[in-house]
């Protein structure tokens, strides 16, 4: 097992008053495994988010990552968790106007002791043609696999990918997911999509239903598709 959520609580207060976000959410992530969790806007699902990554802390609750309780710890022990066990794929790539695309995914490189092999990458994310470009002169598609180099580039546990395909159109949206399970299967990092669309849940091994800040469902796909599959 890789990570552990278990009775998670957290509130959000405005005044005199007192948003529920998250209410006694507990799970389990298997090693090397893909896992949808989708909700609606407003579930709670990028707070959740936020805790598993050490950004926020719950109310309530504990995060056990590779057997070790994240809550707690000091902001110096919370940096490493998130430099050294974690990458993170948003919706907004992110990427350092000017440096090349090889450079912006080195920068990822420099926080592991041992990262992956820079160019070996590149070739796996289809990107070694366009290394020299900068960001400014890449598709959408190029910078999203950008950000996804510089986050795997660290060799992380956990890849957390947080509406990943949101800025980007059906095409190239299939094609970022079909990496994500090329990537989960070359080096066994286990990945997290945080998702509004159903589609993707085809692609996962696990599904978790997050709704009004609680976990509606949690079950193992017994259907799963490979990415090039589905379809929405």
């Amino acid at each position: 097992m890789l990570l552990e959520v278990k009775n998670v609580y957290k509130s959000f207060h405005t005044g005199s008053h007192t948003v529920d976000v998250l209410k006694d959410v507990s799970f389990q992530i298997e090693r090397e495994s893909i896992c949808a969790l989708l909700g609606p806007s407003g579930s709670g699902k990028s707070t959740l988010l936020n805790i598993i990554g050490g950004i926020e802390m719950p109310d309530r609750g504990s995060i056990v990552f590779d057997g070790v309780e994240i809550g707690g710890q000091d902001e110096r022990k919370l940096g490493h968790y998130r430099r050294k066990r974690l990458g993170y794929v948003f919706q907004s790539y992110n990427l350092i106007p000017n440096l090349t695309l090889k450079e912006n995914v080195e920068c990822g490189a420099y926080l592991s002791d041992e990262p992956l092999d820079v160019e070996d990458l590149l070739h796996t994310l289809g990107l070694w043609d366009r290394q020299d470009q900068l960001p400014s002169q890449l598709s959408g598609g190029e910078q999203q696999r950008t950000a996804m180099g510089r986050a795997l580039v660290k060799k992380p546990g956990l890849l957390l990918c947080d509406e990943p395909t949101g800025a980007l159109d059906y095409k190239t949206s299939r094609e970022l997911l079909a990496l994500l399970e090329k990537v989960n299967r070359k080096y066994g990092c286990t990945v997290m999509i945080v998702t509004h669309n159903e589609a993707i849940q085809g692609m996962a091994d696990q599904i978790i239903r997050l709704h009004d800040g609680a976990i509606r469902s949690d079950e193992r796909n017994t259907n799963k598709r490979k990415a090039s599959e589905i379809s929405w």
